[in-house]
């Protein structure tokens, strides 16, 4: 699942979202009813399917929600603009253990094998579906947003955060610099070490071949934000062909955390 977050934009777009992302009226809650959410899953809808042609079996094009059978036991993280009535602006959905219990599983188990994590015997938190509305992508919304999955994460003593983060298309060869760099570079500890299902290799370009630099552009910002944190990626991609991605599952132990990570975590300031 893509998770679009501080894209590039251009020229007079950045001016108007300036404009739009630098207000005071932005607040960050927990979705509190089954209109938060929907208002959440609407934002999805936007991003996720309008914008970069995602679908699946409970997405409802009629309504233009996006949303599957995991949302009921997720937490969801809402920003919202009250300059615009309240509008969501910003999401981010988490689930911990106790939740993945009632659910059945995690939601990147269909992806991942998480027995590592599973067998650790510590406090889990799974994110995902995080994502901006249009105007507000380029501002402090994400970093808002990440401070109040800083409080949560400190409110419910979690110990490892983890989800699947994603790359645009399926074209192993285009993204081979990056997904080899990623590999050699910021590869999982074995105790963290999740493992792909459907393993595609990430280790296909030597390190002598590869141009770190043009490798980095090409990494989402998301999960930029998430190595800065001292994050590491699980063994091997999984190519999701319903939403043209190639997955990658990011964890963050914050036992292995610095004090300046956790410090600008804390902050909000990951990217």
């Amino acid at each position: 699942m893509p998770n679009p977050d501080l894209a590039p934009r251009s020229g007079a777009m950045k001016r108007q979202e300036a404009m739009a992302v630098l207000s005071p009226d932005i607040s960050v809650r927990l979705a509190r009813d089954a209109a938060d959410v929907r208002a959440a899953q609407r934002l999805r809808y936007e991003v996720f399917v309008a914008e970069l042609g995602g679908s699946g079996p409970l997405v409802d094009h009629k309504n233009r929600l996006e949303r599957d059978r995991f949302d009921p036991y997720f937490d969801h993280l809402i920003a919202c603009d009250a300059a615009r009535d309240g509008a969501v602006v910003g999401v981010y959905r988490v689930l911990r253990n106790d939740q993945a219990a009632k659910a059945g599983q995690f939601y990147s188990e269909d992806e991942y094998d998480l027995t590592p994590l599973r067998q650790s015997g510590r406090r889990l938190l799974e994110l995902g579906r995080s994502c901006l509305h249009r105007d507000y992508r380029g501002g402090p919304v994400l970093f808002r947003l990440w401070q109040a999955l800083a409080e949560y994460v400190d409110r419910h003593r979690i110990e490892v955060l983890f989800g699947v983060a994603s790359f645009h298309g399926t074209d192993i060869a285009a993204l081979a610099q990056p997904l080899s760099l990623l590999h050699q570079r910021h590869l999982a500890p074995p105790d963290l070490r999740v493992r792909a299902r459907s393993y595609q290799p990430m280790d296909l370009v030597p390190s002598d071949q590869i141009d770190r630099r043009q490798a980095m552009l090409q990494v989402p910002a998301l999960i930029k934000a998430y190595l800065r944190l001292g994050g590491f990626v699980g063994d091997g991609a999984f190519i999701d062909r319903s939403f043209n991605t190639t997955d990658v599952c990011l964890l963050m132990d914050t036992a292995r955390m610095t004090a300046q990570q956790k410090a600008r975590y804390s902050r909000g300031s990951a990217t």
